[in-house]
């Protein structure tokens, strides 16, 4: 097929390898101090190396060329991963994930001053996170959130009250292709996102327009907005997501004005219903 996919200049090519480090599908090489197209299949044609070579060596074409495998570059991540053991390359043992075993909390909720830490997984910044860590196991729902931290944590919470896994990702400090990786291996996904400057805030915007670059569908999605007034990310995020097909929105909606409150709890509640339905 004949689609839009990058070439690199090798006489321009100067070797610092930021390209290499920049794509997150792993497309790019270092070869004998210069970097290579590996396969094609692997370049989503996106570009996210371009703007990281200091040379100007990579360019678009248009040309004949595999299409893009999703898959292929799922099973090459994993790959990745286990070999290189799931630790950063200082061999921290703080960077190695692990469960962290609690007690169940009381079926009433303490006030929120002494509640007792509800942390269950370590890494917390998700760019640290492989995965395959042994907590996304059976998980199946992911909340993708950026200015929400607080109300994000809520409705995880709310969500585990009912018995379901889910992961939280922080798009604000997440590596792109670990959150839109996770995003595939979730059946149910809700969007947390605030506005900025009329838009959605950018690192939401980046992360749907790759979901919808790699095909993303077939899901449950919810929404939640936070803004200090007349918010309008839960309708910027539907019009990205009417974009994609076979996506299925939850009926209820979150709307924040900066922190939770009775209406917004009201909201969550029946959202944590629609998503335990199915």
């Amino acid at each position: 097929m004949k689609r839009r996919i990058i070439e690199i200049d090798e006489n321009k090519c100067n070797g610092c390898g930021a390209c290499a480090a920049a794509c997150h599908e792993g497309a790019i090489a270092m070869v004998d101090g210069k970097a290579q197209l590996m396969r094609d299949d692997y370049c989503d044609g996106l570009g996210d190396c371009l703007p990281t070579c200091p040379t100007g060596a990579i360019t678009f074409v248009e040309r004949e060329a595999a299409a893009y495998d999703e898959q292929a570059v799922m099973e090459n991540k994993q790959r990745k991963m286990r070999k290189e053991g799931m630790t950063l390359p200082c061999g921290c043992p703080g960077s190695q994930s692990r469960n962290i075993q609690r007690e169940a909390a009381p079926a009433a909720e303490a006030p929120r001053a002494e509640q007792a830490s509800r942390l269950s997984q370590w890494p917390v910044q998700i760019k640290l996170v492989p995965v395959n860590a042994p907590y996304f196991d059976g998980a199946r729902l992911l909340i993708a959130a950026d200015c929400t931290a607080y109300a994000s944590e809520a409705l995880k919470s709310k969500l585990e009250g009912k018995g379901v896994r889910v992961t939280l990702c922080d798009l604000t400090v997440t590596d792109l292709s670990y959150a839109v990786t996770s995003a595939f291996y979730c059946g149910k996904l809700v969007l947390a996102c605030s506005t900025y400057d009329g838009g959605l805030f950018p690192p939401m915007k980046a992360f749907l327009d790759h979901l919808q670059t790699k095909g993303f569908r077939n899901r449950r999605i919810g929404l939640m907005e936070n803004g200090s007034w007349a918010p309008a990310a839960a309708r910027l995020m539907r019009a990205e997501l009417e974009k994609m097909k076979e996506l299925r929105l939850c009926e209820t909606e979150v709307s924040l004005r900066g922190a939770l409150n009775q209406t917004s709890e009201a909201q969550m509640d029946a959202l944590v219903a629609e998503l335990c339905a199915e």
